[in-house]
């Protein structure tokens, strides 16, 4: 029997092939080596093997555009979810960007002390700005939320026991739990309390002289009701400094100002959770509902902060300039009074329900000017970004009657139809298409 792949042709056939020269002469020789021998593999792997010259001339030059094209793309997000994690979450303020910008443009002194001309740190430039919005002593950055959980684990617990409610268990996002951060970390898990009641008396029989860590981990992405109970961390607190063990409190959400005048309420602020924590350390992201780049931020004391500046990981996981800029200018939005307005994730989930019906009856109308059918009807979104997971914001949603597909849509309207009459906050009033 042939072995169908002995169809394929070698490489320095297609080569010398005619079709093939156009391509030779605008194309270095060994990428269009290395995209043919890709090819080839994809085509052994395959069952259809039976190709003429033209079909992989016209591959090669499929994938040398893809290669030269960005693989990050402007997107519509029309999911109705404001920090949606597969989109990236929250889009930046002008002000950050410009900040971006300027950061990498020029040298800056990122690392290098203006005051005295001597070297500095990267890890102070942020620092009292975050004292000054969340009151905690010290602060450090790092590259996200995972990574300063991962950080103060291994300072603090390494190589001993941690305390965490079964009821705290939980994934992350992308199957990452935390049991297995842990396990990274070098901390040893002791899991106390049941999966929905956990008490004081549950901590205070666990701890043991291999104990140096009680972790609490905000439920930031699930709720649960009915028989439950947890243990505040004003409590945990005062059992961690009785018996001389870190309190890690994991908020999570990262949500610097309070929400409930909008009607998002039950996330704790960073500034409560670092005054509940006491002595102990606060961990939370920078690009979910504090409305700025990917981050891992810690609160803490000054001394804890410095043990863990001092950790060699602590260089594994540091962020760069352009995430410090953007940061800084995110930060500086919350002192200056004028985040709500600023930043483009609180002003979405803070926009009022009539302006959002205005958007809607406006958008709605210029997409039907585009050739576009669209309709308004009322609707929700939601927070998304691990936050607030039980809220439904009341919106109008604008939806697209196409003679197509979810699918086809997704594939068929262009970025540019859409890009003079959409903002940001216009993933409040798009919907999925009618006709899906």
């Amino acid at each position: 029997m042939n072995d169908p792949r002995r169809a394929i042709p070698s490489v320095e056939k297609l080569l010398a092939a005619p079709e093939m020269q156009p391509l030779l002469a605008t194309e270095p020789r060994s990428r269009i080596v290395t995209i043919l021998r890709g090819l080839q593999r994809d085509l052994r792997n395959g069952a259809d093997t039976n190709h003429d010259t033209s079909w992989y001339v016209d591959e090669t030059a499929a994938r040398l555009t893809a290669l030269r094209a960005s693989s990050l793309h402007a997107v519509i997000n029309a999911t109705g979810v404001v920090l949606h994690t597969n989109l990236g979450r929250a889009p930046l303020s002008e002000a950050a960007l410009i900040a971006v910008i300027e950061a990498a443009r020029d040298y800056s002194n990122l690392e290098y002390d203006l005051n005295s001309g001597t070297r500095g740190s990267r890890y102070v430039h942020c620092t009292q700005l975050l004292g000054e919005l969340t009151g905690a002593e010290s602060a450090l950055v790092v590259n996200n939320n995972a990574a300063a959980l991962v950080l103060a684990l291994n300072t603090f617990a390494h190589s001993a026991r941690a305390l965490v409610s079964r009821g705290e268990l939980v994934e992350i996002g992308g199957s990452f739990r935390i049991p297995e951060i842990m396990e990274r970390s070098g901390a040893r898990l002791r899991e106390v309390g049941a999966t929905n009641r956990t008490h004081l008396s549950d901590y205070e029989q666990a701890v043991d002289p291999d104990v140096k860590v009680i972790l609490k981990v905000h439920r930031s992405n699930f709720e649960m009701s009915g028989f439950v109970s947890e243990v505040e961390v004003g409590e945990l607190a005062t059992l961690a400094g009785r018996q001389g063990l870190t309190l890690i409190h994991d908020l999570g959400s990262g949500l610097l100002e309070d929400l409930s005048d909008v009607g998002l309420a039950g996330e704790p602020t960073a500034r409560q959770a670092v005054a509940d924590v006491g002595q102990g350390i606060v961990t939370m992201s920078g690009d979910k509902l504090l409305g700025g780049p990917q981050a891992g931020i810690v609160l803490g004391s000054k001394a804890s902060i410095a043990q863990m500046r001092s950790n060699p990981l602590c260089r594994a996981l540091r962020v760069d300039k352009l995430t410090i800029a953007a940061l800084e200018a995110t930060l500086r939005a919350y002192l200056n009074g004028t985040a709500r307005a600023e930043i483009p994730a609180l002003r979405m989930l803070c926009m009022p329900p009539r302006t959002i019906e205005a958007r809607a009856h406006a958008f709605s109308t210029q997409l039907n000017a585009a050739g576009l059918r669209a309709t308004v009807e009322p609707g929700s979104s939601a927070v998304g970004g691990g936050a607030f997971p039980g809220a439904q914001l009341a919106t109008h949603l604008v939806l697209l009657h196409p003679d197509a597909s979810a699918q086809e849509l997704d594939h068929g309207i262009p970025y540019a139809v859409f890009r003079d009459v959409i903002a940001e906050e216009d993933c409040r009033v798009l919907a999925l298409p009618a006709s899906a």
